[in-house]
């Protein structure tokens, strides 16, 4: 089956890699904040942000698997309802986490969005891509959906085949699914519209042949200028934060 052509909006925007965040003229913007969002769009950029679970399934934009880098609470993000996370400060400031729901009203589709749906091998990533799914039913900005789990875009290929979806993928941090998106049958289960790969791994003959048939890699995490030169070389779009940025 021939694959379908990725948007083009995908590869005409450099993405701030959770929002637009780190020391600022007004102080601290903490990663996938709110302030994140809206500095990321003043300096017209496309978002990437990250989706955790609550205790009673609402998708939060938040990285971690824990609260405790990031917030004054502990334990597992998923430990806590999407009422009690949004409670929390985020690194001291007066940010807090949100659900998705309400960072796509603050975006409201003035940039795009790459929306990464957090996962590890057991977790039940079909209920957080249904989750997501509904969220996202309306919005009319334009957005991605990606993860380094394969699953996800397997679920959104049979349930949300408009969707464009997007495989991450790294040789190099072992989070849960290290070299995951180079097994035998990966491309095959994800249906990626795009690859997302660690800059720390390209090039690569997988990636040079992904870009050889004209579709879309995007890198991450951009974070030099050294790394901002090697990408440029190399993928369709950064993903990137800190010195990295142009």
């Amino acid at each position: 089956m021939t694959a379908r052509a990725a948007p083009g909006w995908l590869t005409q925007w450099e993405y701030a890699h959770r929002g637009l965040h780190g020391p600022g003229a007004d102080g601290l913007v903490p990663e996938n904040s709110l302030a994140a969002a809206e500095g990321a769009m003043a300096r017209g950029m496309g978002i990437e942000c990250d989706i955790q679970m609550s205790a009673d399934g609402v998708p939060m934009v938040f990285h971690d698997w824990e609260l405790d880098r990031l917030t004054e609470g502990t334990g597992p993000v998923v430990s806590r309802s999407a009422d009690e996370i949004e409670a929390l400060r985020l690194l001291g400031t007066d940010q807090h986490p949100v659900r998705l729901a309400r960072f796509l009203e603050a975006v409201a589709g003035r940039v795009p969005l790459l929306i990464e749906i957090k996962s590890l091998p057991g977790f039940n990533i079909a209920a957080a891509c249904l989750a997501v799914s509904e969220v996202l039913a309306d919005y009319e900005g334009h957005f991605a959906v990606m993860s380094f789990d394969p699953r996800m875009g397997a679920w959104f290929f049979e349930h949300r085949s408009a969707f464009v979806r997007g495989l991450v993928g790294t040789d190099t941090y072992d989070g849960g699914f290290l070299s995951a998106w180079r097994a035998p049958g990966a491309l095959d289960q994800a249906h990626p519209d795009f690859l997302a790969l660690d800059i720390r791994d390209l090039p690569n003959a997988i990636a040079d042949l992904w870009r050889a048939d004209r579709r879309p890699l995007l890198s991450w995490t951009i974070r030099s200028p050294h790394l901002r030169s090697h990408a440029m070389r190399c993928v369709d779009a950064l993903i990137a934060e800190g010195d990295g940025l142009a």
